[in-house]
Protein backbone atom coordinates (compact mmCIF):
# COMPACT_ATOMS: atom_id res chain seq x y z
CA UNK A 1 0.00 0.00 0.00
CA UNK A 2 3.01 2.27 -0.38
CA UNK A 3 1.38 3.65 -3.52
CA UNK A 4 -1.20 5.37 -1.33
CA UNK A 5 1.55 7.49 0.23
CA UNK A 6 2.75 8.49 -3.25
CA UNK A 7 -0.81 9.35 -4.18
CA UNK A 8 -1.20 11.58 -1.14
CA UNK A 9 2.04 13.37 -1.98
CA UNK A 10 0.85 13.93 -5.57
CA UNK A 11 -2.56 15.21 -4.47
CA UNK A 12 -1.01 17.43 -1.80
CA UNK A 13 1.43 19.07 -4.21
CA UNK A 14 -1.23 19.57 -6.88
CA UNK A 15 -3.79 21.01 -4.48
CA UNK A 16 -1.43 23.37 -2.65
CA UNK A 17 0.16 24.73 -5.84
CA UNK A 18 -3.15 25.26 -7.63
CA UNK A 19 -4.75 26.95 -4.62
CA UNK A 20 -1.68 29.18 -4.31
CA UNK A 21 -1.93 30.24 -7.96
CA UNK A 22 -5.64 31.00 -7.61
CA UNK A 23 -5.12 33.04 -4.45
CA UNK A 24 -2.22 35.04 -5.90
CA UNK A 25 -4.13 35.72 -9.11
CA UNK A 26 -7.27 36.74 -7.24
CA UNK A 27 -5.30 38.98 -4.88
CA UNK A 28 -3.68 40.89 -7.74
CA UNK A 29 -6.90 41.04 -9.73
CA UNK A 30 -5.40 39.31 -12.75
CA UNK A 31 -8.22 36.85 -13.32
CA UNK A 32 -10.67 39.71 -13.57
CA UNK A 33 -8.49 41.84 -15.83
CA UNK A 34 -9.90 44.59 -17.99
CA UNK A 35 -11.90 43.62 -21.03
CA UNK A 36 -10.98 44.74 -24.53
CA UNK A 37 -13.63 47.48 -24.28
CA UNK A 38 -12.18 48.68 -20.98
CA UNK A 39 -8.69 48.74 -22.46
CA UNK A 40 -10.02 50.68 -25.42
CA UNK A 41 -11.44 53.34 -23.15
CA UNK A 42 -8.20 53.50 -21.17
CA UNK A 43 -6.20 53.86 -24.38
CA UNK A 44 -8.50 56.62 -25.56
CA UNK A 45 -8.07 58.59 -22.37
CA UNK A 46 -4.46 57.79 -21.51
CA UNK A 47 -1.59 58.35 -23.94
CA UNK A 48 1.46 56.61 -22.52
CA UNK A 49 4.55 58.71 -22.01
CA UNK A 50 7.96 57.21 -22.77
CA UNK A 51 8.63 56.82 -19.05
CA UNK A 52 5.33 55.01 -18.54
CA UNK A 53 5.97 52.79 -21.55
CA UNK A 54 9.42 51.91 -20.24
CA UNK A 55 8.08 51.03 -16.80
CA UNK A 56 5.29 48.83 -18.11
CA UNK A 57 7.63 47.06 -20.53
CA UNK A 58 10.66 46.62 -18.31
CA UNK A 59 10.23 48.10 -14.87
CA UNK A 60 12.27 50.70 -12.96
CA UNK A 61 15.64 49.77 -14.45
CA UNK A 62 14.24 50.19 -17.96
CA UNK A 63 13.07 53.68 -17.01
CA UNK A 64 16.55 54.65 -15.84
CA UNK A 65 18.18 53.21 -18.96
CA UNK A 66 15.75 55.33 -20.98
CA UNK A 67 16.69 58.46 -19.03
CA UNK A 68 20.41 57.73 -19.40
CA UNK A 69 20.09 57.14 -23.14
CA UNK A 70 17.94 60.25 -23.63
CA UNK A 71 20.37 62.47 -21.77
CA UNK A 72 23.27 60.97 -23.73
CA UNK A 73 21.59 61.56 -27.09
CA UNK A 74 20.89 65.19 -26.14
CA UNK A 75 24.51 65.68 -25.01
CA UNK A 76 23.47 66.33 -21.45
CA UNK A 77 25.28 63.23 -20.22
CA UNK A 78 28.23 61.31 -21.59
CA UNK A 79 28.01 57.52 -21.44
CA UNK A 80 31.31 55.81 -22.10
CA UNK A 81 31.57 52.29 -23.50
CA UNK A 82 33.54 51.46 -20.34
CA UNK A 83 30.32 51.77 -18.34
CA UNK A 84 30.82 55.21 -16.77
CA UNK A 85 28.48 58.21 -16.89
CA UNK A 86 29.71 61.81 -16.82
CA UNK A 87 27.44 64.79 -16.28
CA UNK A 88 27.68 67.46 -19.01
CA UNK A 89 24.65 69.58 -18.06
CA UNK A 90 23.86 69.44 -14.33
CA UNK A 91 20.40 70.96 -14.80
CA UNK A 92 17.87 68.17 -15.34
CA UNK A 93 14.86 68.93 -17.54
CA UNK A 94 12.48 66.89 -15.40
CA UNK A 95 12.42 65.01 -12.12
CA UNK A 96 13.68 61.77 -13.71
CA UNK A 97 16.75 63.49 -15.10
CA UNK A 98 17.37 65.24 -11.78
CA UNK A 99 17.07 61.87 -10.05
CA UNK A 100 19.78 60.41 -12.29
CA UNK A 101 22.03 63.43 -11.74
CA UNK A 102 21.64 63.07 -7.97
CA UNK A 103 22.43 59.35 -8.25
CA UNK A 104 25.66 60.16 -10.10
CA UNK A 105 26.74 62.28 -7.16
CA UNK A 106 28.61 65.54 -6.60
CA UNK A 107 31.71 64.40 -8.47
CA UNK A 108 29.71 64.33 -11.71
CA UNK A 109 30.95 60.91 -12.71
CA UNK A 110 30.11 57.37 -11.60
CA UNK A 111 29.74 53.80 -12.90
CA UNK A 112 26.39 53.14 -14.54
CA UNK A 113 25.29 50.03 -12.54
CA UNK A 114 25.18 51.80 -9.13
CA UNK A 115 23.55 54.83 -10.79
CA UNK A 116 20.85 52.57 -12.20
CA UNK A 117 20.26 50.84 -8.87
CA UNK A 118 20.07 54.05 -6.84
CA UNK A 119 17.87 55.92 -9.31
CA UNK A 120 15.50 52.98 -9.85
CA UNK A 121 14.56 53.08 -6.16
CA UNK A 122 14.11 56.84 -5.98
CA UNK A 123 10.89 58.67 -5.18
CA UNK A 124 10.32 59.76 -8.79
CA UNK A 125 10.25 56.17 -10.05
CA UNK A 126 8.07 55.01 -7.16
CA UNK A 127 5.63 57.84 -7.88
CA UNK A 128 5.50 56.77 -11.53
CA UNK A 129 4.76 53.20 -10.46
CA UNK A 130 2.04 54.33 -8.06
CA UNK A 131 0.31 56.34 -10.79
CA UNK A 132 0.31 53.38 -13.16
CA UNK A 133 -0.99 51.03 -10.47
CA UNK A 134 -3.76 53.49 -9.62
CA UNK A 135 -4.69 53.67 -13.32
CA UNK A 136 -4.94 49.87 -13.50
CA UNK A 137 -2.06 49.64 -15.98
CA UNK A 138 0.65 48.27 -13.67
CA UNK A 139 0.74 45.53 -11.07
CA UNK A 140 1.37 46.18 -7.39
CA UNK A 141 4.94 45.61 -6.32
CA UNK A 142 6.03 41.94 -6.60
CA UNK A 143 2.59 40.84 -7.81
CA UNK A 144 3.78 39.71 -11.23
CA UNK A 145 6.74 37.91 -9.68
CA UNK A 146 4.41 36.11 -7.28
CA UNK A 147 2.21 34.92 -10.16
CA UNK A 148 5.20 33.66 -12.15
CA UNK A 149 6.48 31.80 -9.08
CA UNK A 150 3.04 30.27 -8.49
CA UNK A 151 2.88 29.10 -12.12
CA UNK A 152 6.30 27.47 -11.74
CA UNK A 153 5.07 25.72 -8.61
CA UNK A 154 2.09 24.27 -10.49
CA UNK A 155 4.41 23.06 -13.25
CA UNK A 156 6.60 21.42 -10.63
CA UNK A 157 3.58 19.78 -9.05
CA UNK A 158 2.53 18.38 -12.44
CA UNK A 159 5.98 16.89 -12.92
CA UNK A 160 5.85 15.46 -9.40
CA UNK A 161 2.49 13.80 -10.08
CA UNK A 162 3.92 12.14 -13.17
CA UNK A 163 6.99 11.02 -11.21
CA UNK A 164 4.90 9.61 -8.38
CA UNK A 165 2.72 7.75 -10.87
CA UNK A 166 5.75 6.33 -12.64
CA UNK A 167 7.30 5.18 -9.38
CA UNK A 168 4.03 3.55 -8.37
CA UNK A 169 3.85 1.72 -11.67
CA UNK A 170 7.44 0.50 -11.57
CA UNK A 171 7.60 -0.60 -7.95
CA UNK A 172 7.50 -4.40 -7.71
CA UNK A 173 5.20 -6.26 -5.37
CA UNK A 174 2.77 -3.42 -4.76
CA UNK A 175 -0.98 -3.71 -4.77
CA UNK A 176 -2.28 -1.17 -7.23
CA UNK A 177 -5.96 -1.66 -6.68
CA UNK A 178 -8.63 -2.99 -9.06
CA UNK A 179 -7.81 -3.10 -12.75
CA UNK A 180 -4.04 -3.60 -12.44
CA UNK A 181 -1.16 -1.12 -12.17
CA UNK A 182 -1.78 0.72 -15.45
CA UNK A 183 -5.42 1.37 -14.61
CA UNK A 184 -4.37 2.45 -11.12
CA UNK A 185 -1.91 4.91 -12.59
CA UNK A 186 -4.50 6.37 -14.97
CA UNK A 187 -7.30 6.60 -12.42
CA UNK A 188 -5.59 7.54 -9.18
CA UNK A 189 -2.89 9.83 -10.54
CA UNK A 190 -4.83 11.11 -13.54
CA UNK A 191 -7.04 13.39 -11.46
CA UNK A 192 -4.26 15.47 -9.80
CA UNK A 193 -2.47 15.61 -13.15
CA UNK A 194 -5.64 16.89 -14.81
CA UNK A 195 -6.01 19.47 -12.02
CA UNK A 196 -2.52 20.87 -12.53
CA UNK A 197 -2.66 20.81 -16.33
CA UNK A 198 -6.09 22.46 -16.30
CA UNK A 199 -4.88 25.13 -13.89
CA UNK A 200 -1.88 25.85 -16.12
CA UNK A 201 -4.14 26.09 -19.18
CA UNK A 202 -6.42 28.59 -17.44
CA UNK A 203 -3.43 30.59 -16.23
CA UNK A 204 -2.00 30.74 -19.74
CA UNK A 205 -5.27 32.04 -21.14
CA UNK A 206 -5.97 34.51 -18.35
CA UNK A 207 -2.62 35.83 -17.08
CA UNK A 208 -0.02 35.02 -19.75
CA UNK A 209 2.47 36.59 -20.35
CA UNK A 210 3.39 36.61 -16.67
CA UNK A 211 4.62 40.19 -16.60
CA UNK A 212 6.28 41.54 -13.48
CA UNK A 213 5.15 45.08 -14.26
CA UNK A 214 2.18 45.57 -16.60
CA UNK A 215 -1.35 44.46 -15.77
CA UNK A 216 -3.42 42.80 -18.53
CA UNK A 217 -4.76 46.25 -19.41
CA UNK A 218 -1.23 47.64 -19.49
CA UNK A 219 -0.01 44.77 -21.66
CA UNK A 220 -2.80 45.32 -24.18
CA UNK A 221 -2.14 49.04 -24.21
CA UNK A 222 1.54 48.38 -24.87
CA UNK A 223 0.66 45.96 -27.66
CA UNK A 224 -1.50 48.62 -29.30
CA UNK A 225 1.45 51.00 -29.60
CA UNK A 226 3.62 50.76 -32.69
CA UNK A 227 7.35 50.64 -32.05
CA UNK A 228 9.22 52.78 -34.58
CA UNK A 229 12.45 51.74 -36.23
CA UNK A 230 15.62 53.49 -35.17
CA UNK A 231 15.85 56.97 -36.61
CA UNK A 232 15.22 60.24 -34.85
CA UNK A 233 16.06 60.53 -31.17
CA UNK A 234 12.48 60.01 -30.05
CA UNK A 235 12.18 56.92 -32.24
CA UNK A 236 15.33 55.49 -30.68
CA UNK A 237 14.05 56.25 -27.19
CA UNK A 238 10.65 54.74 -27.98
CA UNK A 239 12.38 51.56 -29.14
CA UNK A 240 14.48 51.47 -25.96
CA UNK A 241 11.36 51.97 -23.82
CA UNK A 242 9.66 48.93 -25.36
CA UNK A 243 12.55 46.63 -26.26
CA UNK A 244 15.26 47.68 -23.87
CA UNK A 245 18.98 48.11 -24.50
CA UNK A 246 18.96 45.53 -27.30
CA UNK A 247 17.13 48.10 -29.46
CA UNK A 248 20.17 50.40 -29.45
CA UNK A 249 22.11 50.40 -32.73
CA UNK A 250 25.08 52.41 -31.44
CA UNK A 251 27.57 49.77 -30.19
CA UNK A 252 29.23 52.18 -27.75
CA UNK A 253 25.91 53.16 -26.17
CA UNK A 254 24.78 49.55 -26.11
CA UNK A 255 28.05 48.57 -24.41
CA UNK A 256 27.64 51.33 -21.83
CA UNK A 257 24.11 50.22 -20.95
CA UNK A 258 24.64 46.53 -21.60
CA UNK A 259 25.24 45.68 -17.97
CA UNK A 260 21.63 46.53 -17.12
CA UNK A 261 18.75 44.20 -16.47
CA UNK A 262 16.43 45.77 -19.04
Amino acid sequence: MLWVLFLLVAWGAATVSCVRLCLVSARTGLLSGASAEDVGSIAAGHELTLYETAFLAGGPHRVIDLVLAGMHLRRRLLLAHTGWATVVDPEGRDEMERTVIRAIGPRGQAPIPPIRTAAAGADAVRALADRLVAAGLALPEDAGTDVAAAVRAVRGAAALVVAMGAVTLLMPGQEHGPGGPVMSLLVWFGLPLALTVGCLAIARMEVHPYSSWASPAGQRLLAAHDVPDAGAHRDVLAAIAVRGVRAVDDPALRAALGGGTS
